[in-house]
């Protein structure tokens, strides 16, 4: 097994290892480490890529987006909410960094504009999802 492959592998497993632990964490945004799980594996393993894509936390956090279908409202909106917070506390710590400040607003600014108007919103499959 080459370097690559190796490497490739070890970042999908802490992908799916930080997912899992995103989905119950209120702070630590599942969708990325997912994304970046299903991509790891894409280009390591299709053994361990159908296996992720099989499973209930990728069927659950990444289907609907990966088919082009999006995303539901409140899975935008806690992926939404955990980066305002997260990137919040970059901002506030970097109070004497004006440039890292602009560029942290900037980025701040397109991820909310992008996953308001750029990811579909979908309804819920599942009957729990919906609100009240």
């Amino acid at each position: 097994m080459n370097i690559k492959k190796t490497l490739s592998i070890t970042l999908g497993c802490i992908g799916v290892g930080l997912g899992a632990l995103g989905a119950v964490l209120p702070l630590l945004p599942a969708f990325p480490f997912l994304l970046l799980a299903a991509f790891c594996f894409g280009k390591s393993s299709e053994k361990l890529h159908t296996w992720f894509t099989g499973t209930k936390l990728y069927k659950d956090n990444l289907e609907s987006y990966v088919q082009g279908k999006g995303m539901t409202k409140s899975t935008k909106v806690r992926i939404m909410v955990t980066v305002t917070v997260l990137m919040s506390v970059g901002f506030f710590m970097m109070h004497q960094v004006s440039v890292g400040r602009i560029v942290l607003g900037c980025v701040w600014a397109f991820h909310v504009l992008y996953f308001a108007f750029g990811i579909k919103t979908i309804r819920p499959e599942h009957p729990a999802e919906l609100p009240d």
